[in-house]
């Protein structure tokens, strides 16, 4: 094992980050690179280049554009970034999908789309790069739930005119808890680790300010009083993706204030 100074290094780690230049993903990223790991940020568009750029990140950050629901992509993406940099140690997943419909609104087209974009398009990435992983002997890879994939939404906290957090991603969430277990005994003897994190209430600055009274609500609800930090994911990434947590996989961390407790 590394000495305590060490352990939570990541230096000399290629770190894959998925969804990385969102709100929770450019704080993972940030931490990543001061534990010491090259980066490669994935994201729609020029997401990725942008946040790159404006954060000055550049020398330690590498940009690359995917689009989720295109899944017959993920082969050739995964084998050109192989080529380019090699395996990566670890992978992070921050993508979704939602419709943000209420229940009677959703349609079975809605509800599959969602299914396609959370579930679905995370396991064809996952099997990918999980086995190039396997080759190698070792990974980590983190993949993100949420609390409504094991709690159901309290409707007290949205008022009219807003819409409780809607099922689907709540069902798809539930299904990525599942995923790293499945995941985890399946190539376990290979050394490479699964598990996944459940955000608890992590709004974006916008909902903050727009919606003070929705976030009082979303604190109360918390034993700790207040909502999360995106640095606070941040952490508990890196600390998955270390040799500190090289005994774990197949885990769900709630990382929500103890939400979940009551």
């Amino acid at each position: 094992m590394k000495n305590e100074t060490t352990i939570l290094s990541l230096k000399g780690k290629d770190i894959w980050v998925f969804g990385g230049a969102g709100y929770l993903g450019q704080a993972t990223i940030k931490l990543l690179v001061a534990a010491g790991a090259q980066v490669l940020c994935i994201d729609l568009d020029d997401r990725s280049q942008h946040f790159i750029s404006t954060e000055g990140l550049s020398k330690q950050v590498r940009a690359a554009t995917l689009d989720i629901y295109d899944c017959g992509l993920f082969k050739d993406f995964v084998a050109n970034g192989v080529k380019e940099t090699g395996i990566p140690h670890g992978v992070v997943n921050l993508t979704y999908a939602s419709t943000a419909k209420k229940l009677d609104e959703l349609t079975e087209q809605d509800f599959d789309r969602v299914s396609h974009g959370s579930l679905t398009s995370s396991f064809l990435l996952a099997r990918e790069v999980g086995a190039r992983m396997a080759e190698a002997g070792r990974g980590s890879m983190v993949l993100f739930s949420s609390m409504y994939g094991s709690l159901s939404p309290d409707p007290a906290l949205y008022e009219e005119p807003m819409n409780k957090n809607p099922i689907e991603y709540g069902v798809t969430k539930a299904g990525i808890i599942q995923m790293v277990r499945y995941l985890a005994v399946h190539w376990g003897r290979n050394n490479v680790r699964f598990n996944a994190i459940s955000p608890g209430p992590f709004p974006n600055p916008d909902v903050e300010q727009k919606a003070p009274e929705f976030m009082k609500r979303l604190s109360n609800k918390t034993p700790l009083g207040r909502v999360g930090k995106s640095s606070e994911i941040a952490g508990a990434v890196a600390f998955l993706l270390s040799d500190a947590a090289s005994y774990i996989t197949g885990q769900n961390l709630h990382v929500d204030g103890g939400w979940n407790c009551w």
